[in-house]
This record gives structure tokens, sequence and C-alpha cells, in this order.
């Protein structure tokens, strides 16, 4: 949006005008504020059908949602929560610039912190629910730069020590405290990573879904529980951060609330210095289906708005962009008085009477406990949409010269001892000049008003926040055999590795115990994966049911969706659907609650399109299949560049809790998913795992026996072929494999080379394994060197060819562990649109081709 602009016209009938508006007065003050509200949207509809109302902004007036005469009783001791939060913007500053004085590269924020600290406050002591357990209370998503003030009432409830507080950003020398909200590094304290700009967001809507997904199907009760997340104005200008908005005022999610603290800069400037980022907020988010409540204006302001009666300061505050805004928050009174009250001679008149000081000491609302408390009382009792709080605030509040409302708030690690001394005397903190210098912690005395008010009002909303408690009980695995006998004892079957996957996991859905966890999730691709046979099996979720009659009605497989359908069908949304995914693979530790989820999908609109999303989900310790559908870039025949993944094998592998897997037939899909369930569920390991599968439909055979210790390790010897010793070694995987078999028969039978075929379904797990053996051997030698799995079955000198449908970078992880020659096919480059026999030729990993290379590695068989 860009400056505001006016839509007055000229008022050619004063009288009338005033009549109307006389009228609505009398209304509101007869009937109450809820018939002028429905009044008013009625005559808004018969304007819209009369179309006189094309230029009606989306957005409501510059000012507070709520007025004086609805806001309330503030419920708490504002003397006493003002104190709180001063002593909290002291230590979360402090234990920033004493990190930067001593290690001046480790960075922090102090800005975000004392510009949110009063809807933090508003926040942990009257809203946000805690629990004795911690997985039955409220979910909140916390602002990742003011993770600092999080510390810091933590370190007055006791939960963090000062030496702790001493070590932030220093984790690895001793108890330190890391950077922003990271499950991984502090698992018993935060619930949910959001240091990734967007995706706190993203993920807010999709666990406040995902609490009402398992309430319609009977498997939580979470009535009551809210989430809440608050965010930056700056952070709204990620895709993500608003790509889940109308799915929850679509699905009614009243039990989520925004709260974006409108301190109107980003990292570098204003974040519309030319227009009013709060009022495209409310367009945007009105525009979706939200509720919005505006808090700009505190409680110091009500006297001036109430003798404004002709609106002058009302329209000079929204006709000022925020840059201006940060220049005025910048300066003192009386440059204010200047700039702002003395520009309109009636605007001037209003503020007569107040001194410089008295201007300076007007503050925005979001830096108001009472505006606050009302905004937040009202998001908690409204029905039926989600709401999002606008609050107006300073970055920097309390900092002065030394940052407040500065360009260079947001890089400041440093105060000098007078800026220290100035915030000090600013929140009137009990310091003195010493303890400043010394930036010391202060904590009040145990017994003192403020501890017993802190510790009373958490006690009171269930106990501390933030907090993560992964205990869940254990989720029975069925025996592979009840579910997974037709892929073992495959026989020649044909099918698709695709088309096994759908059936094994219509297998677990019909088992009594582990079925109705199981979460399956598609982004709009149920069908093309042969899927369609869930829609009637299991439903597709919908909050409201299905109203209206399918077109397919008559098919068994029609499109059936219902209220406490299973089946997450998330559209066109691969982030949507991976932010589900993470919502029902973090169930364990959110709700003590273990789920299954399984999300499908295209291989290469996963870890390319969605790797920041994967990420959040390692961090945030996720267990969950992910299932990379027509994988490799020679099975989609036809479609060509931007649809073939030759690469998400290998950036699976750079995520340290992701297993991957790149099976060749039905048979070791099975095992591997077994294994996986095994360790998710039963074990309990904080891991995911990445499944490539194909579509392409061949003859699958039976696993061979003994195989499946091998087969889990990453590789296991499948075939030879020829007389006598191996001359050379094929490895090959996934779709490929087939091409190797064929191979080693051609270099047999045709150049009579005896041949060794192994079957690589990872080579990730053989390449940490191998790094882990050479790791110990550094730092624990003992008299013989450990032998890694790969370097077992690879021993020797006749030269090894893996080729795989992915780029060369997949089977050149396990390069440095095999002592022969090695050489690597793949399919490096863009796509193409072909056939598949074609595009294995093009690409060099068909069966000649791995032919040619064998040929060639016998005749140098040694690297040099």
């Amino acid at each position: 949006m860009g400056a505001p602009e006016s839509f007055e016209s000229p008022d050619l009938d004063p009288q009338e005008t005033r009549e109307w508006l006389e009228a609505l007065q009398a209304v509101v003050a007869d009937a109450g504020p809820e018939r002028g509200l429905f009044l008013l949207e009625q005559l808004e509809r018969q304007a819209q059908q009369l179309g006189v109302v094309p230029h009606v902004p989306p957005y409501s007036a510059y000012r507070n949602t709520i007025p004086l005469e609805r806001q309330g009783a503030y419920p708490g001791d504002l003397r006493l929560e003002e104190r709180l939060t001063a002593v909290l913007r002291w230590n979360a500053l402090a234990m920033v610039v004493r990190a930067n004085e001593a290690y001046g590269e480790l960075g922090g924020h102090i800005a975000s912190y004392a510009s949110a600290a009063e809807i933090f406050e508003v926040g942990f002591n009257h809203f946000f629910r805690g629990s004795a357990d911690g997985q039955s209370g409220d979910l909140v998503f916390f602002q990742p730069h003011s993770a600092p003030g999080i510390y810091a009432r933590a370190f007055l409830e006791g939960r963090l020590s000062e030496e702790q507080l001493a070590n932030y950003r220093q984790e690895i020398a001793g108890p330190g405290l890391c950077s922003y909200p990271h499950p991984w590094l502090m698992p018993e304290f935060w619930q949910f990573p959001t240091g990734s700009m967007g995706l706190g967001p993203l993920n807010a809507v999709w666990q406040a879904r995902f609490m009402r997904y398992l309430q319609a199907r009977g498997l939580l009760q979470s009535e009551g529980r809210r989430v809440w997340g608050v965010f930056g104005d700056g952070e709204m200008d990620e895709p993500e951060s608003i790509a889940g908005l109308t799915l929850a005022a679509r699905e009614q999610l009243d039990n989520l609330c925004f709260v974006v603290n409108c301190n109107l800069q980003r990292l570098d400037g204003p974040v519309r210095g030319n227009g009013q980022i709060i009022q495209e907020l409310e367009s945007l988010f009105k525009g979706a289906g939200w509720n919005v409540i505006k808090v700009l204006w505190g409680s110091d302001w009500d006297a001036l708005f109430a003798r404004d009666t002709q609106h002058v300061l009302l329209k000079a505050l929204a006709g000022t962009v925020d840059g201006q805004y940060q220049t005025l928050g910048a300066n003192d009174g009386a440059y204010n008085i200047e700039h702002f009250f003395r520009v309109n001679p009636e605007v001037q008149r209003l503020v007569a009477h107040m001194s410089p000081a008295e201007i300076d000491a007007l503050k925005r609302g979001g830096h108001d406990l009472r505006k606050l408390h009302a905004a937040f009382a009202a998001a908690q009792a409204h029905r039926g949409r989600p709401t999002v709080i606008l609050a107006k605030t300073k970055k920097g509040f309390g900092m002065g010269g030394a940052g407040e409302s500065r360009m260079t708030a947001h890089q400041a690690k440093k105060l000098d001892v007078e800026a220290l001394k100035a915030f000090r005397d600013r929140f009137a903190l009990p310091l003195d000049d010493a303890d400043v210098a010394a930036l010391k912690f202060f904590k009040p005395a145990d017994d003192s008003p403020e501890m017993r008010y802190l510790r009373e009002r958490r006690a009171a909303l269930g106990g501390p926040l933030p907090r993560r408690n992964a205990a869940a009980p254990v989720l029975p695995v069925p025996p592979l055999a009840a579910w997974g006998s037709f892929a073992l004892d495959a026989d020649g079957k044909e099918m698709s590795t695709t088309m096994a996957a759908v059936r094994l996991l219509g297998g677990l859905l019909k088992d009594p115990v582990l079925g109705p966890r199981v979460v399956p999730i598609v982004a709009d691709e149920a069908r093309t994966f042969g899927m369609a046979s869930l829609f009637r099996q299991i439903g597709i979720y919908a909050p409201g049911g299905q109203r209206y009659e399918p077109e397919d009605a008559a098919s068994m497989l029609y499109y059936r969706e219902s209220a406490d359908g299973q089946l997450l069908e998330e559209g066109i949304n691969e982030a949507g659907a991976m932010s589900s995914w993470i919502a029902a693979a973090t169930s364990y530790a959110v709700h003590g609650l273990p789920m299954l989820p399984v999300y499908i999908y295209y291989s290469m609109f996963g870890f390319q399109r969605v790797g920041d999303l994967i990420w959040a989900a390692a961090d945030q310790r996720a267990r969950g299949f992910l299932f990379g559908a027509t994988a490799g870039r020679t099975t989609l025949g036809g479609e060509g560049l931007q649809h073939q993944d030759g690469s998400s094998l290998v950036v699976a592998a750079t995520v340290p809790t992701c297993r991957a897997w790149d099976p060749a037939h039905a048979g070791e899909l099975a095992v591997i998913l077994e294994h996986g369930l095994q360790r998710m569920l039963v074990e309990q390991r904080d891991e995911f795992h990445y499944v490539t599968l194909t579509n392409e439909n061949v003859a699958m055979p039976s696993l061979p026996e003994g195989v499946r210790e091998d087969l889990l390790r990453g590789l296991y010897r499948l075939e030879a072929h020829g007389d006598g010793p191996a001359r050379v070694r094929l490895v090959g995987s996934g779709a490929i494999l087939r091409e190797v078999q064929a191979a080693a028969r051609t270099l047999a039978a045709e150049h009579g080379i005896a041949c060794e075929v192994f079957s690589a379904t990872s080579f990730s797990e053989l390449a940490r394994e191998a790094a882990e053996c050479r790791r110990l051997d550094r730092i624990e030698p003992q008299d013989a060197p450990r032998v890694s799995h790969v370097e077992r079955l690879l021993a020797g000198d006749a030269p090894v060819v893996a080729a795989t449908d992915y780029v060369r970078a997949w089977p050149q992880l396990i390069a440095e562990y095999v002592d022969a020659r090695y050489v690597t096919l793949g399919t490096d480059g863009f796509g193409r649109s072909d056939t598949r026999r074609r595009l294995r030729e093009f690409f060099e990993v068909d069966a000649a081709s791995i032919v040619q290379a064998a040929l060639q590695a016998l005749r140098r068989p040694r690297r040099g």
C-alpha cells in the first residue's frame, strides 16, 4: 500500500451528513455497538448492490479498534507488571551486550524484544496457558529476535541460571543458550523453531488446524487450547507468512491468534517508509477473512481523541507515512511538537496545554498494558474466525539515542555506559553506576512483591512457557507379515514402488492400533499416486463435512469429504502440506500423542521447494515419512526439466536427522518402512525417513533371504554373474538397479567378465557410518582400524562402477571409502522430455553405458 490517500468527497449537504451520524450515535447509545455494526454491514451490502462503494478503503480508521468505553478494567497489578517488564528489558539487554563485549562476533538482538516486551508480558501474565505436563496448554510461537527476553523471564522464574545467561550464544564451552528458538539445541525448553522468517506464521496455522483435526477424529480433546504467534511486521513480507491465512479463515480456526509487532522497521529501514504497514496488513487479513484488532495508541492519547471532535488529529495521524513515524519516534517531544503537532493549527490547539516532556511520554499502543490486554481479551473471546492483533510499537523502545526508532536499531549489539545509565533511569531500575557498567543481571529478592506476582500469575495459568516435553507412549508396530508379505514375496508381480507404497500404507491403515494414528497427506496428487481408494476408505478431512453431491458419486472411488476424514488433501500447496506434516510429526511432543504422518509428493517439489521447512522439521525433532514419488531423472518420462528429480537424495543427505533411501523394488521398500516405524514409534528416535518412489511398472522380485541387515545399512550383495572371482563390481539403486543387472549379464555373456551386483539402498547411510568409523579411529585409535560396512563389502582391487538415477554426487558420497578404482554414473544436468529408454541413453545410465564404464575401468584399474 502506498502513501495514504484521502477518499473523502466534498460534503454537499452537511446537515444531512450530521443527521446520519447522529442517527448512528443514537442507535449505538440505545442498542449497543453490535446493533450499530449490524446496520453498517447492511448499509455496506446495500451500497455494494447500488454500485456506490468502489472507493471505500479496505481498512478502518488509524486508531484503536477497541474504544475506551469497551476496554474493561485491567485485571492485573499494573505497577508490578511495569516493574517486571523493566527488569526483563534490562536483563535481555545485558545478556546481548555482555556477550558482544566479550566476543564481538556473537551477535544478538536488543531492539526487537525492547519493542515487544509489553506484548509478551500481557501474554505471559494473563493469556498464555501452560500445563504441568507441557502438552496440554497453549502453543506459542515466539518472535525469534526476541529470544533474549524469553530467556530473561525464564531466569526470573528460576528455569535458567545466571551462568546460562552469561553464556548466551555460547553453547559449546559450557551451559549456554542458543541464538533463536531451537528445540534441537534446547529440547526441554523451546517447542517451535521460528528463526527462519515466515515459517512461524505458516506452522502456527497448521498446528491450530491439526488440533481441530485430532479433535474431529476423537483422538484429542483440544477445546480451550489456543495457538498464539508473535511475529514482526517485516516478517509478514515473507510469502510463507501469509500462505495459510485463507485456510485459517475458511476452516474457522478461532483457536488461532497472531500478534504482529508493528514497530514499522525491518533490518535496514522502514517496513513501508512511504506507506502504512498497519493499514496494509489490516487490508490483507480482512480480505483473507480474519478478525482484525488494531492497538495503535496508548492510554495517554485517549483524552486527546475525546477532545478531537472534528477528527483533525485522527486525519493527521492517518496521513503520516511510516518513514515519518520512524523519524518522529527517534526524536523528542519538542521535535514532535515542531514537526507534527504544529503543522496543523487545529491539531496544535489540541496539545497546547502539553509540555514537550508530556508529548514525549505519549506511548504507542503496543507499549500500553491496558490496551494490549483489551485486545488479547477480545481475541480470546472472538468466535468463528482467527484473529490478528496489529500492535504499534517502537523498535528499540527505551534505548533512546542508542537505538530507539533508529535505522540501525536492529544491528545494535553494544551500548556505551552513558546510554546504559539512561536506560536504567528511564525504567527506574535499582542498579547503581557500578552495576550498570558491569552489566550486572538483576533479580529481585525471592520474597519481593514482583517475584511473588510473577510466580502467582504463571501458576494461575498452568505453569511455565515455553516448555517442551517429549514423553509419549510407545506406539506398537504390527508385524511386517501382516501388511507387507506381498512385497517380500512379490515373485515377479508387476507394479511400481509407488503402487507398492500405497498398498503398504493401506495395510497399515487397517491395523486397529496404528491405523487411526496414520495421517496420509497429499498436495493434490492422490490420484496421480494411485491413492484414490483412500477417498472412500478413510475420507478426506473437511471440518464442515461434504455439503454437495460429488460429480463422481456413482464411482467406487468417489471424492468423499468428511468431518472426521483421515486423509489431509492440502491442494496445490507444498508448503502447507509440509506444515501439516510437521504438525503431525511433532504431535508426540506437542500433544503427547504419537502420530505417523506420511506425506507423498512429487519428489522434485520436496527438498528443492520446501527445504527450509524440512530443516525446521529436523530442528523440531519431527518423526514421520516423506515419500518422494516419481523420483529420479528418467522415471517420469515426458515431463521434462522441472519435474524430473535428480538431486533430492543429495539434499536429504545434508539434513542430520533425515534417513534417505532409494529402494529398487517392493521388498526393499517394505523392510525400510518397517525399520523406520520401529525406530520412530517404538524406539522413539528423533528422526524422519525420506523414501524415493517411482511410477515405473516392472516385475518385482522377491526379497532374497538373509539380506535384511545389510539392506538396512545401505548396501547388500544381490547376485553374481560369470565364473571365478569378480573382476568388476557393479552398484545400482532405485530405477537404475535393473540397468546395472542387465549390464552385468552382458559383461559376463559377451565379454567373459565375472561381476558382482550390489543394491545400494542408501549411499548416505553408508557414508555416515564410514565417516563415524574414521572419526573414531582419529580420536579413539585402536590396534586395528575400524572397518565400515561399505569398506567390508567393497574391499579389494576390482573396480567398482556405481550408477543411479540421480546426480553423481549421490553415489560419490562413499568414494573416499572405496580403495579400488571407483566410477560413478548419474543424471547431472537438466532434465529432458522423452521416453525412459531414451532418457537413460541420453544421461548414459543405461545398461550399455554401464558396460562401457566397466570396460574402461578394467583398462585403468587403479587411480592415477
